[in-house]
Formats: C-alpha cells, structure tokens, sequence
C-alpha cells in the first residue's frame, strides 16, 4: 500500500462515525462517577436514621469514596495503558454497577464503609480510561478537543446534578436508591463499550510496579486525609502524624519513580512548564468550584431554609455554564491562545467567589443563579483547556498516565477545596457571639458545626432557639464572605500565573497518522 493510501486509510479511520457513540459510552461513566461523588450528601440523615452511625463511622462513609479514587488514579491510569484501557474500563464498569447494589442494601455503619471503599476501587478505573480513549479514538486535535469538551462538561454537570437527582430520589424512595440508578446506566456502557470502543495500550510498558502503587496511595490518601481532619479538629498528633506519612510516601514515591526504566508516572513531565501549569490550573480551578458549591448548599439549606431539592435547582447554573464553555473550550483556546482561555476560566471562577461576599439570608435565587453561571464557565473553561494540554504534550501510549494526573488534579482541588476553604469559615464561624440566656452546654454544641446548630436550636426554648440560630447563621455567612474573599484571591493570582506559565501553549491543529 502506498504512503497515500495508508493516509487516506488512518484518515477515514478517523472520521468513522463511530467515535461519537464511543465518546457518548465514556461520557456516561464519567457522569455517573460525578453524580456518585455528591449524590450520597442529602441522603446522609436517612442513612444515619437507619444505620445509625456514629460521628467518625459518618465521616468516613462520605469521605472513604474519593479518598480511594485519589489515592488509585493514578496506578490505574497506568494499569489501563498497560493491560488495555477498553479492558479497564468494561471491567470497572461491571464492578462498580455490582458494589453499587453493595451500598443500596448495606445493613451496617462498618459494610456500608467496606462498600464505599470497593466503589472508589471501581471508580478509579472510570475515569484515566474515559479520558485516555479519547486521546486514542479522536486523532484531530479539533475534534478531540470538542470530545475533551463534552467530557469535561459531564464530569462538571454530574457534581452539579448530584443534589437534584438525590433530593428527587429521596422523595419517592427510600436512601438506597440514589446507589441502584447505577445499574441500569453500567448495563448500557458494557453492552454498548464492548461493540464500539476500541483497544488501546502502550505497546512496550513494562512491568506494573506495585511498590510504587502503594506510595501513591499511602501518600495521597494520607495527605488528604490529614487536611480534612486539620479543618474539622484543628492540629492533632494524628493529623501531624498522617500528614508526615503521607509526604514521605509521596516523596518516596518520586525519587523511585526517577529511577525505574518503565515508571508508574513519568514525573519528567512535570520538568514541561506547559504540563505543569495546565495542572496547576486544574487543581486550583476545581478547589474554587467544588469549595463554592459545597458551602453555597449549607447556606442555602441552612441560612437561607430552602429544601434539599430547591438547593440543586439553584445550583444547576453551574451545570450549564460548565457544559457550554466545555463545548466551546478548545475553539475558544485556538482563536485566542490557551493561556488567555485558561486565565480567563480561572478569573470567572474568582469572581463567582468573590460574589459571595455579597450574600445575606435575603439574596435572591437569581443573584445566586448568575454568580454560579459564571463559576460554572470559568471552571468549564478552564478545565476543558487544560486537559486538553494535559493530553497533548504526552505521547498517546501514556496517555493513561497523564490522564490519571488530570484526574487527580481534579479529586485533590475538590477534597482541598472544601477543606481548605472549610478552615477559614469553621474559623469564623466558631466564633460565634453567644446570646444570653442561651445555656453553655448548648453553645459549645452548636460550634461544631451549622447544622449542628440548628439541631440544637431546635431543642432549646422558642426565645432561646431563635437567637441562637439568628447569631451562628450571621456568624456562618461572614465566615463564607471571608472565605470567598480568599477564594477569589487564590484564582485571581492563579489566573496571573497561568498567563505566564501557559505561554507559548498551543493545542494542536493537524490529524495525526
């Protein structure tokens, strides 16, 4: 066959039509990880009512999930490039739809746990090889970036669509519920992923080294963890102890990863000012977006009394703006330059942070709507971009690797949104002028947290109640002001340096043969 021939062959392997049902099967399981990170929140009362946790089991039965899925990105990443990344992801599909059933009908605080801990197991092997397929299926750059788009717009959409379709489920049926919509979703991505997707791997990738896959997930599950409980309890010999252990696995984990002919992550990409930059934007643009909803539902719920399901309605701007700016992203990028969409993204994102110095209990659901609009572009923006230069800059057989640190960007920007955000309004509001009257027991009760509070409130006289509830909801909106005024200075000084550090950037333009 001639060199033309072979051209005019990769080409209509390109255009096959195909690849845009492939893509429509990967967006479903990114979708579904999403909405599986935020769904559980409105039904924690319910589940805690049946099983009757304690506080710690309460704790980790939220965080267990995305502490696993942060702690494996990235040794699953590279386990899809080596053993197939179609092969991952069919098997993680039928895994996650299994232990979703798991978690429906757990019967207590210690299986319900078990089941969160084997659904981030599952759920880690989603979300590299969704992103790494597409690196492999969409050879034009243009259209990969529209791909890229659509993938980004659903992972942004299904944390913001979590709360609807919990506070719809919850209303017509009971907690285990929210974990069974799983089921018919997975049965459609296997049946559909094994006729359409197509096998990819690193054709020479070495052995999977094990002791590199227990550092990353001893460091980061570790790191995290300590910043979580730093937030709720403050510095304590367990917290200093994780966090050590955790940046010694960490480290460790870098110096053995420099010294293996076929590492697990090749860190000598992080030496690409351009790679390093788009995931330093993509980390901190999630920390903004995840750090705003997460604290705009409690104020929402809590200061301003909307239901569960009002608080997601209110919220889904987001959603849409995340999805519009994701399908515009990479045309945005090439039109202007990858540094000004990506600074651009990350400014909006600062100010939707920065409008929330601006709410009290009376600020109405329209205000709120256009400031998480605008959230939701930026963070779309900004994202899309960025995975996209996150993909480009690596050859195709790593790009299970590189998209497991985009994803794990993605995961440590949410649990250190909220936590590091979560320590300047617990600051502020622990603060909290103590009305007269009001018993010291029941105040010291109520500086755990907001919700907290209310339960409290709720317990006291009428007179007693109202004052309390009046002073920890004034004391929790000044805490958000000021962690918006943080926020949105960490985004805007972000968006600066991404101006320089994504200089000289481009996304590709030419078809690859």
């Amino acid at each position: 066959m001639s060199t033309t021939d072979q051209r005019a062959t990769a080409h209509e392997t390109v255009r096959a039509p195909g690849r845009w049902l492939a893509l429509s099967v990967l967006v479903l399981a990114v979708l579904l990880v999403a909405v599986d990170a935020t769904v559980l929140g409105l039904a924690t009362p319910y589940l805690s009512e049946d099983l009757k946790p304690s506080g710690t089991q309460l704790l980790w039965i939220g965080d267990v999930y995305s502490f696993v899925i942060a702690g494996l990105l990235v040794s699953m990443g590279s386990l899809g490039d080596r053993i197939g990344r179609k092969k991952l992801l069919l098997t993680g599909a039928v895994a996650f739809g299994a232990v979703s059933v798991l978690n429906a009908y757990a019967s207590s605080p210690e299986m319900m746990i078990l089941a969160r801990a084997l659904l981030g197991i599952a759920g880690a092997t989603l979300m590299p090889s969704t992103l790494a397929l597409i690196r492999n299926i969409f050879h034009d750059p243009k259209e990969r970036s529209v791909a890229v788009g659509i993938w980004g717009a659903a992972a942004s959409a299904g944390a913001a669509v979590g709360p609807v379709v919990g506070g719809f489920l919850l209303e017509h049926f009971w907690w285990g519920s929210v974990f069974l919509i799983n089921l018919p979703v997975m049965a459609v991505l296997v049946v559909v992923g094994i006729k359409l997707l197509p096998e990819s791997r690193n054709p020479d990738p070495g052995p999977w080294d094990l002791v590199s896959v227990a550092l990353s997930l001893i460091g980061i599950v570790a790191v995290v963890y300590a910043v979580k409980e730093a937030t709720v309890h403050g510095l304590r010999p367990d917290t200093c102890g994780a966090a050590v252990i955790g940046i010694a696995a960490l480290v460790w984990f870098v110096r053995r990863q420099l010294t293996l002919p076929s590492p697990l992550l090749d860190v000598r990409l992080f030496h690409h000012k351009g790679f390093s930059g788009a995931v330093l934007a993509d980390l901190l643009t999630i920390l903004g977006l995840s750090g705003l909803v997460f604290f705009l539902s409690q104020f929402l719920q809590l200061v301003q009394g909307r239901s569960p399901l009002e608080a997601g309605l209110i919220e889904l701007p987001a959603a849409i703006g995340a999805v519009g700016a994701g399908l515009l992203a990479g045309y945005a990028a090439r039109r202007a330059s990858v540094r000004s969409a990506v600074s651009t993204g990350l400014a909006a994102v600062g100010l939707a942070l920065a409008a929330c110095t601006l709410l009290t209990a009376d600020t109405s659901a329209l205000m709120l709507g256009v400031a998480l609009f605008v959230g939701g572009l930026g963070a779309g923006l900004a994202f899309t971009v960025t995975a996209d230069v996150i993909l480009s800059t690596v050859p195709k057989e790593q790009a299970g690797a590189a998209s497991a640190v985009s994803e794990t960007a993605y995961e440590l920007g949410a649990a250190l949104g909220i936590a590091l955000l979560g320590t300047v309004v617990t600051g502020v509001y622990r603060d909290f002028t103590v009305p007269q009257d009001v018993p010291a027991g029941a105040a010291e009760a109520a500086r755990d947290s907001l919700g907290g509070a209310v339960e409290v409130a709720e317990g006291l006289p009428a007179h007693q109640g109202e004052a309390l509830l009046a002073s920890v909801q004034s004391a929790f909106t000044e805490g958000f002001h000021v962690a918006g005024a943080v926020g949105s200075a960490v985004l805007f000084a972000t968006a600066v340096a991404a101006w320089f550090l994504l200089r000289g950037q481009r996304l590709e333009s030419g078809i690859e043969h």
